[in-house]
C-alpha cells in the first residue's frame, strides 16, 4: 500500500544538500535551496536506485516544487519548477518552528 505524501500543496521545503557518488536526479542548481511545493506527483520507483542497478527500487512521492528565480539565478520574477523525490526534501527551516 503506498504511502501517504509527507508535504502538502504550498507546504516550503528545502532540497538536501547531498552530493552522492552515483546517479542523482536532484539537480546541483536546487540543493540546499527553499521552494514550494506545488503538487504531489504520485508515487513513482528512485532514479537513483535503478540507476544503481538496484533490482528493487524504492518507491517515493515525487513533487513538483516551485522557487522563485531571483533564489537559484540572483535575478528574475518568475518561478522555476522542479520534479523531486521525496527523499530529497526536508522540511523548511521557518516551517519547523
Amino acid at each position: 500500500m503506498p504511502e501517504a505524501a509527507a508535504f502538502a500543496a504550498g507546504q516550503r521545503v528545502r532540497v538536501r544538500t547531498v552530493d552522492p557518488d552515483g546517479h542523482t536526479r536532484a539537480p546541483r542548481y536546487v540543493r540546499g535551496h527553499t521552494g514550494r511545493i506545488v503538487e504531489a506527483q504520485g508515487q513513482w520507483p528512485l532514479a537513483d536506485d535503478r540507476a544503481a542497478g538496484i533490482a528493487d527500487p524504492r518507491v517515493e512521492t515525487v513533487y513538483t516544487v516551485a522557487f522563485p528565480a531571483r533564489e537559484l539565478w540572483g535575478e528574475g520574477t518568475h518561478e522555476v519548477t522542479v520534479d523531486l523525490w521525496e527523499s530529497y526534501l526536508e522540511q523548511a527551516a521557518e516551517e519547523r518552528a
